[in-house]
């Protein structure tokens, strides 16, 4: 099945043109039940890219429901980074038969012959009568740092297994079982529950009195025949607005025996956490649900890492969450709407521990799971797991921690003080508003370099493209690769704006060719499939992309700028830039620091730092020690509101401009 590709929208285009619009509803055409049935045939792709078998689905909707929020409510994903509100033109669908009203953002999106085929846009298309839908596939992989760079830890975890061989109860010793127990292993103050004392007397007899007792902390969690004790397993999540990390330990040794990851299944409520929110508000019953996409993402990758791990799920005996304030709040199932508004609030710092059997997986029957503390509304627990793994409380030089996303966090420690903030960047890095953008997935353009002397059979433009395959768009470190190179060589100048074609044949003759108009925006080609391609249909970088990004950037700078500020520092007094998450493991620390996105430093001070969320959860799982370290940064760490900076407005202006 072939996937139509087009532009791509941002609020602006809604704001500028008018509210959305969305056909009529018309007389439902029915079988007499009040309800429209949808037929949907849902492609999905295998781990190495091969097509599965599409599906077929069934469902009954109300009339007027659009096909998207049809699927959502059943499980059935659709790409969407808006959340439904016909802001993204991602979510791309197939109607076969009978004749669906063509909106103004369908001409837009999908070319005649696409229209004719029946490619619309899933959030603008409304059930008014039977359908049959076809759903291409999700990008249910795309590119994940799954290895960071964590400290070595002491194994010393809060998981512990004994061993013990007791003696049996006589006329003489009439200790009670759970006394008999506790006795045996006296350097721990042991508690039991319920669960614990309804198995513990069959247990002890069925096993002549030869049994392991599983310990969490000090609370006795369960009582195991025979000698289990090499059997100590935990997974540490990295839950992400976009991607989820999951890993496998054994927290005897500190090995991890698989990793994977996948898109949060929460997508379909939108590609950030503001759209998420705002579901919640609009919605009385969204928050139950995304609380069952976040319970239903955690448990598909516990079954697949113990899958891959070979390791049976009820032998893993606690989980260690790191995720945003929202996407913590949304798998405990807490209201998050006083995140989304001032005064931004958190319901609590730290979240209680609760059983991993509340957030739906399916592990040992007392399994325990651990969430991170957050800073602030927008500072949360991943980021407090970054810090922890990089050992920011801990190095004596300054440096910057950088977690690049739709909401960048940002921290800032000069060896004593410890600062962090939060910038609203947008989803450019993302592929969110962005012509061409798209997820760092197989097709992505993630590597940009340009000559622009380029003769002969030089090619005057070399791409990167995750996969090896056809270009099909360009994602994050794609886009800030193409607008550095087009500053460095002089086809973009410092105040973002594309040279006229006149000076681009005397700046750069080789590349000049490549830059075209689609209506009034100037747009530069980064590839052409043939040459007959309109440049519509080509993958291009606009003009306003290079705002969407130019105003990321400056928001971020602008962030660090007064972090540096407030500590009486300069640019050049940061020894080491971290770049965590996903995005900050491709991104060219040249590129970086030519738009202006980083201080002007060497970039041997720029590190890649991965995922540093994940790699704190792995170390509070192995050693309750710096489990105590995470929960002291909420004590060590002071949060910058930048709203409240009188002076963020001039210094955002100040950092617009491209190297600044």
């Amino acid at each position: 099945m072939t996937t139509p590709e087009g532009p791509d929208f941002s609020l602006a285009d809604v704001a500028r043109e008018g509210l959305i619009e969305r056909p009529g509803v018309e007389p439902a055409t029915h079988d007499g039940t009040g309800r429209v049935d949808l037929a949907f045939t849902v492609h999905a792709k295998a781990e190495d890219g091969s097509a599965l078998p599409p599906t077929q689905r069934g469902v009954r909707v109300p009339p007027g429901v659009t096909v998207f929020d049809a699927a959502s409510w059943n499980g059935i994903a659709i790409d969407s980074t808006c959340g439904g509100h016909g802001t993204c033109h991602k979510c791309r669908i197939r109607v076969e038969g009978g004749e669906v009203p063509i909106t103004r953002h369908d001409a837009r999106t999908f070319t005649e012959s696409q229209l004719t085929d029946g490619w619309r846009l899933g959030c603008l298309v409304h059930a008014t009568r039977d359908l049959a839908v076809e759903v291409p596939p999700l990008t249910t992989r795309p590119k994940a740092a799954t290895v960071g760079i964590g400290r070595q830890v002491i194994l010393r975890p809060a998981l512990q297994k004994r061993y013990v061989e007791l003696a049996e109860a006589t006329l003489s010793d009439q200790r009670t079982d759970l006394v008999r127990l506790t006795d045996a292993i006296d350097d721990l103050e042991l508690t039991a529950d319920l669960h614990v004392l309804r198995r513990l007397s069959t247990v002890l007899r069925e096993s002549d009195f030869k049994v392991t007792a599983v310990v969490l902390d000090e609370a006795l969690i369960d009582v195991e025949p025979g000698d289990t004790t090499a059997a100590r397993y935990a997974i540490a999540f990295d839950l992400g607005t976009t991607t989820v990390v999951g890993t496998l330990l054994d927290v005897g040794t500190g090995t991890p025996l698989a990793v994977t990851s996948s898109l949060n299944k929460q997508q379909p409520f939108g590609g950030d956490v503001i759209t998420r929110i705002s579901a919640t508000m609009m919605d009385k019953d969204a928050l139950g649900r995304l609380q069952e996409a976040a319970g239903a993402t955690l448990a598909e990758l516990a079954t697949r890492v113990c899958r891959e791990g070979g390791v049976d799920p009820s032998q893993v005996y606690e989980v260690a969450v790191a995720g945003n304030a929202t996407m913590t709040a949304l798998a405990l199932g807490i209201d998050p709407e006083p995140l989304g508004v001032a005064p931004f609030v958190m319901t609590a710092a730290q979240p209680p521990s609760v059983l991993a059997s509340e957030l739906g997986l399916s592990l040992h029957p007392r399994a325990r799971a651990f969430f991170f503390p957050a800073l602030g509304a927008y500072v949360g627990g991943d980021i407090v797991a970054g810090m922890l793994a990089t050992g920011m409380d801990r190095d004596k030089r300054t440096r910057l921690f950088i977690d690049v996303g739709t909401n960048c966090e940002i921290v800032l420690s000069d060896g004593e003080t410890i600062l962090s903030t939060a910038a609203p960047a947008g989803p450019a890095f993302e592929g969110g508003a962005i012509r061409c953008g798209m997820r760092a997935a197989d097709g992505a353009i993630e590597v940009i370099k340009v000559d622009p002397h380029a003769l002969g059979d030089d090619p005057a433009v070399t791409l990167g493209v995750i996969g090896d395959v056809e270009p099909r768009g360009l994602c994050g470190s794609g886009l800030v690769d193409a607008v550095s190179e087009l500053v460095r060589v002089g086809l973009l100048d410092d105040t973002g704006r594309l040279v006229t074609d006149e000076a681009a044949k005397e700046i750069a003759p080789g590349l000049a060719d490549r830059l075209a108009r689609i209506g009034e925006e100037r747009v530069f080609v980064l590839h052409r499939p043939t040459p007959e391609t309109e440049v519509a249909e080509c993958v291009y970088l606009s003009q306003r992309d290079v705002r969407e990004l130019q105003f990321a950037k400056a928001a971020i700078s602008t962030g660090w700028t007064l972090l540096l500020e407030q500590l009486g520092l300069e640019h050049r007094d940061v020894q080491q830039v971290l770049l965590a998450g996903s995005f900050g493991s491709y991104l060219s620390p040249a590129s970086a620091v030519r738009i202006g996105l980083v201080p002007k430093l060497p970039v041997l001070r720029i590190v890649a730092a991965g995922n540093v969320a994940g790699e704190g959860a792995k170390m509070a799982l192995l050693s309750v020690r710096e489990r105590a370290g995470a929960l002291a940064l909420l004590e060590e760490v002071s949060y910058v509101e930048l709203s409240d900076r009188p002076d963020f407005n001039d210094t955002f202006v100040d950092q617009l401009a491209f190297g600044s």
